[in-house]
């Protein structure tokens, strides 16, 4: 499996669990749904009364795990920022290609979009009598 593989799969998923600290450094997850680039950067919003904003806000580390269905995931560890909720770009793009509704969110009151830059990722496929496992790493 190489980095366009791992794309291609993770482009077929819609959701995603993303992993945050907590203000006492405990983890926190919640179920979002995702999008992604070629890149392998992971974009979901939320809103800002979230207790994943103020994690990211405050600690930008983040993980997530998209896939578990037939034992075939991708697990992911980076560094998030928000983008801008009213100026669109190139993520708003990519995002609202997976959900067409995104647009209507923008009038929500403290929607936020975010952007998961990779350090870490690993595929992991199960479903064969030898699994595939891939590891890749960024700088």
């Amino acid at each position: 499996m190489d980095r366009g593989g791992v794309f291609r799969f993770l482009d077929t998923c819609s959701l995603g669990v993303v992993s945050t600290l907590g203000a006492d450094g405990a983890p926190q997850s919640a179920l979002v749904g995702i999008a992604v680039t070629p890149g392998l950067e992971i974009i979901f919003d939320t809103v800002e009364k979230s207790r994943k904003f103020g994690n990211l806000m405050r600690d930008p580390r983040a993980s997530l795990v998209a896939g578990w269905q037939s034992e075939t995931t991708v697990q992911l560890e980076g560094v998030a920022r928000r983008i801008s909720s009213t100026e669109l770009g190139p993520y708003h793009e990519v995002y609202f290609r997976k959900f067409p509704d995104g647009p209507a969110r923008l009038k929500w009151v403290g929607i936020a979009y975010f952007v998961i830059a990779p350090r870490w990722a690993r595929y992991s496929d199960y479903n064969q009598s030898l699994a595939e496992i891939a590891e890749f790493g960024w700088g």
